[in-house]
């Protein structure tokens, strides 16, 4: 055992450093010699004087918590307008739902009202024979299909219909 003793007391010292008096291992520190430390006698708290006390902050606190009144004539003042202008503010987002709502059910009436024209369009177009009309007209209308001559081109400068404003020559 005592050689086991031997060998941790070795391995001890080639990992303590030495700095001036003072031996340290891994944090702890071994004072060797003569020279102990002193202790530090605690000041008695009867020696100390009085400190003197500041009446400033309290007096601030208690100036925060009273309100005079141009303060709350303007928390009143602004607190009135928020609310007009909140006020405003619902009655346009009102109106504006309402003009959607409005257009909404103008745009489906439309829808319904295209639907049925198309729909007597198309009753109309599919009631009435063509060549029935051709026949009518040629026979007792005595109606003639247009020759090589009397065909006339001309150029018109809207492309969405003709007016004929005097007689067509021969």
């Amino acid at each position: 055992m005592s050689g086991e003793f031997e060998l941790m007391a070795t391995e001890t010292r080639r990992k303590t450093a030495y700095r001036g008096n003072v031996y340290s291992q891994g944090g702890s520190g071994y004072v060797y010699g003569s020279a102990a430390r002193k202790l530090q006698a605690v000041p008695d708290n009867r020696e100390r004087p009085a400190k003197k006390v500041n009446h400033a902050p309290r007096r601030n606190r208690e100036r925060a918590l009273h309100m005079n009144v141009g303060y709350v004539m303007f928390l009143v003042s602004a607190m009135m307008i928020m609310g007009v202008a909140l006020t405003g503010y619902l009655t346009l987002k009102s109106d504006i739902t309402n003009s959607v709502k409005s257009i909404a059910q103008l745009e489906s009436q439309l829808n319904s009202l295209k639907l049925d024209n198309d729909e007597r369009e198309s009753r109309i177009s599919s009631n009435t024979n063509l060549e029935e009309v051709r026949q009518i007209a040629i026979q007792e209308l005595g109606m003639q299909y247009a020759g090589e001559g009397q065909i006339i081109t001309f150029n018109s400068e809207d492309n969405d219909y003709v007016i004929q404003k005097g007689e067509i020559p021969d």
